[in-house]
């Protein structure tokens, strides 16, 4: 990155060399190879609330979207998907022009109704969640409670459409939930009903953690890759370029619990010497998921491998 501008060629050779380093192949079509088959519906998950400076880089997607095609997927099949497809266009994506699919999660309608999790936390339900229903709102009050639910519903793009998915998180706190990473960027945008998941006290730490661990959403993660090339570490997942970092650095692996363990630990050196409080507490849900098998969350543990080349 050179002032917020992206060298495109540089990412692509970056974001091939880093597949090959986690794939252990040898060349950039054997390692997305090894990762999907070429009948395989595969989707990018990208994370595109922070407008075009702090969403995941087109060039990222473009250097993935172009290994996997080389592994023989069509490019015309590749979905990529976030919430919102207006956030998607504000960040400089033009759906129609890029080869590939670009989808946002349609309010209502675009839910799945056999697809649902149940946590032990009631949410009020709004317009856009599959089961809100608009006429409890001219009831009684008493009666308004009724339009509360303790299940969320799991996208139709993620449940239905995608058999593999590559997840792109950018390198991002959340001033709810800790940190903007690979177990939230697969969860929280993926559902309806997802506020009470989202109370910025730790609330829901377990929830994520065990939303992440339902077949249709982590199980179908194959490849995990943060876009850190510009790093925010306060006042995201929206744009705040004055708590931001030009980091230059992309970072990938299988176990998106590891992954997250070290964004935070970074996210946390930037914001200890800035004096901001520590994130830690609202991300409880990283060592949650370790604690439930999900991957590796002690930092200990995780070797962190330098890939360079030109």
């Amino acid at each position: 990155m050179n002032h917020y501008h992206a060298d495109a060629k540089q990412i692509h050779a970056m974001v091939d060399r880093l597949v090959m380093a986690v794939t252990g192949q040898p060349d950039v079509a054997k390692a997305w190879g090894s990762l999907v088959a070429p009948n395989d519906k595969v989707g990018i998950k990208i994370a595109a609330s922070g407008g075009a400076l702090f969403t995941t880089h087109r060039e990222v997607v473009e250097a993935i979207v172009d290994g996997l095609v080389a592994a023989g997927q069509s490019r015309s099949s590749i979905i990529v998907w976030d919430r919102s497809i207006n956030d998607i266009k504000e960040a400089g994506y033009r759906p129609g022009a890029e080869g590939y699919q670009l989808k946002g999660i349609a309010p209502k309608d675009g839910y799945d109704q056999k697809a649902s999790i149940t946590a032990p936390l009631l949410g009020k339900l709004v317009w856009g969640d599959l089961e809100y229903r608009p006429e409890l709102g001219q009831l009684e009050p008493l009666s308004e409670t009724e339009n509360t639910s303790s299940i969320s519903h799991i996208s139709r793009i993620l449940a239905n459409e995608v058999t593999k998915v590559v997840n792109v998180p950018v390198m991002s706190n959340t001033e709810v939930n800790g940190i903007a990473g690979c177990l939230y960027n697969m969860t929280i945008p993926n559902i309806d009903n997802w506020r009470r998941f989202a109370q910025g006290r730790g609330w829901g730490a377990s929830s994520i953690a065990e939303i992440y661990s339902h077949p249709q959403v982590g199980k179908k993660v194959v490849i995990n890759i943060v876009d850190g090339l510009i790093a925010q570490y306060a006042g995201g997942p929206e744009s705040q370029p004055l708590f931001s970092e030009e980091h230059n650095t992309i970072y990938a692996s299988r176990d998106a619990v590891a992954l997250d363990a070290i964004v935070l630990q970074k996210l946390e050196e930037w914001r200890t010497r800035n004096k901001l409080p520590a994130i830690g507490p609202l991300a409880a849900y990283v060592q949650a998921a370790g604690y439930g098998g999900l991957g590796n969350s002690s930092r200990d543990r995780i070797q962190l491998k330098s890939v360079s080349g030109k």
